[in-house]
């Protein structure tokens, strides 16, 4: 098996105590690959890399068009590796290749959009009367540290490092323990292409009690940047609060898809699948709560669990698979099919789906699931499953159903489904989420920002909204006339 190490100052290294760790194909049940395994130490040695990197090396001094040159070459190196880091994600989570295979194309996007929209936006001027003139400058803010979660392993943490390198800081990434590889690939792509050392570090572990603590409490840091489950999220908070490090939080989501009665059930069939059973559910995006308008109800849900069954389930790795037959680790399967028992279920029926129950049935497997009559209050209905289940349930009135979509502790993202104007502009006004998205789902505009409100998170990311996070805005006042 292939090993993969910490890169810290441009070096692959091992941990200081030598200790290692197996990354396990979900599909396989095997290990697939030997990852090394830090602590605290090994954190420590990260964050001081990327110190020095910061308060002394070119990174920061180099000017907007050198770093850019720079990640675009960075980019391209991604593309001529692209098989490679797909594959890397569907050994380590299970994801479908042709999806992990999107997924590298738009972390290579991620690294383009960055290093062009930081040297090309342009700071504000404030012409003054009194004779003087003021500006802004975006300085970079210093040591980010960047948590990425095992859903999205290569996306999801290129659409952090790459706005924080952009705007001239230094990195030190944390991806999850369960998909550490494409990563690390990563960051031996960034020695390639030329970066300083200590410029992009990556350090592998765990998060209590081991290298996410000690990154989070370390007084060096400058900014965290987190994507997970939003009790994690807390605790990241109230470390990063003694020493008043700003935060950026992306975590859980319960996400309400609206089906009006006028809307195109073909497009809107689509993008509940989509939604919902993409990635087999493991999205914080994911469209969880389906809410029918009872004129199209029946007609709405025969075709949609159809759609449901007809997916194409099997090995990851074989381009046919639209969907995985397992999920990513033994104990999120055993978490989400929890969901699944009577308690949970709360009087609810399964439509379709459940545990396989075929060759794989020894496997970490859920098949694409579909819920109906379960009540408001029911565990499926009110708590973050992250995977491929979704409840369905009829709804009346616009007032009825956009209660019922803001009664949650979440408010990432939520779907509009009509082919009314007025209706699509005024429900996607009342929704409590920060994303909307009407007649369409997981479409990115990567100035537009992104993040949540309550359980799910604080902060916003993208264009402008990641300049503001990722630099300390100056203001600069100057007397012209004398």
């Amino acid at each position: 098996m292939e090993y993969f190490g910490h890169v810290i100052d441009g070096q692959e290294v091992a941990s200081v105590d030598g200790a290692t760790m197996p990354s396990v194909d979900p599909y396989t049940r095997e290990p697939w690959a030997t990852v090394a395994l830090g602590g605290a130490e090994d954190a420590a040695r990260a964050v001081a890399a990327a110190r020095a990197a910061f308060d002394s090396g070119p990174w920061p001094r180099m000017g907007f068009e050198k770093r850019q040159a720079i990640l675009h070459r960075l980019a391209d190196l991604m593309e001529e590796h692209a098989d490679e880091l797909a594959l890397a994600d569907t050994h380590d989570m299970g994801k479908p290749i042709t999806q992990a295979r999107h997924d590298v194309a738009r972390s290579v996007w991620n690294f383009r959009f960055f290093a062009d929209h930081a040297r090309m936006t342009s700071s504000e001027a404030y012409p003054m009367d009194s004779g003087h003139h003021a500006f802004t400058q975006y300085d970079p803010a210093g040591v980010v540290v960047a948590i990425s979660p095992w859903n999205f392993p290569l996306m999801l943490s290129t659409w952090k490092v790459a706005p924080a390198l952009a705007w001239g800081n230094t990195v030190v990434l944390k991806p999850a323990e369960d998909t550490p590889v494409s990563v690390t690939i990563l960051a031996r792509l960034a020695v390639e292409a030329g970066f300083p050392p200590g410029v992009l570090n990556v350090v592998h572990g765990y998060g209590p009690d081991s290298v996410g603590s000690a990154l989070t409490a370390n007084p060096d840091v400058d900014r965290i940047t987190f994507t997970g489950e939003s009790g994690t999220g807390k605790i990241i908070a109230a470390a990063a609060s003694r020493n008043l490090v700003p935060v950026s939080l992306e975590l859980g989501g319960k996400g309400a898809n609206i089906v009006f009665d006028d809307a195109d059930l073909d497009n809107a069939v689509h993008w509940a699948i989509e939604s919902i059973f993409r990635n087999a559910g493991q999205v914080c995006l994911a469209g969880s709560r389906l809410y029918l308008q009872r004129g199209i109800h029946d007609e709405f849900m025969a075709r949609y669990t159809a759609a449901a069954e007809a997916l194409v389930v099997g090995d990851p790795k074989d381009p046919a698979t639209q969907f995985s037959a397992a999920l990513a680790s033994e104990e999120h399967f055993r978490k989400v099919t929890a969901f699944l028992d009577e308690a949970s279920l709360g009087g609810g029926r399964v439509v379709t789906g459940g545990r396989f129950t075929d060759d794989r049935s020894d496997g970490w497997g859920v098949r694409p699931t579909i819920v109906a009559d379960a009540p408001e209050d029911a565990r499926v209905v009110r708590e973050e499953i992250f995977g491929p289940v979704v409840v369905a349930t009829p709804f009346d009135t616009e007032d009825e159903v956009v209660a019922l979509a803001n009664d949650t502790r979440y408010g990432l993202n939520a779907m509009v489904f009509t082919e009314n104007l007025s209706t699509a502009h005024r429900v996607s006004g009342r929704l409590k989420a920060g994303t909307v998205w009407v007649n369409c789902f997981f479409i990115r505009d990567l100035r537009a920002p992104f993040g949540g409100v309550g359980d799910s998170g604080v902060g916003r990311e993208g264009g402008t909204f990641s300049r503001e996070f990722f630099t300390e805005p100056k203001a600069v006042v100057m007397q012209i006339t004398r």
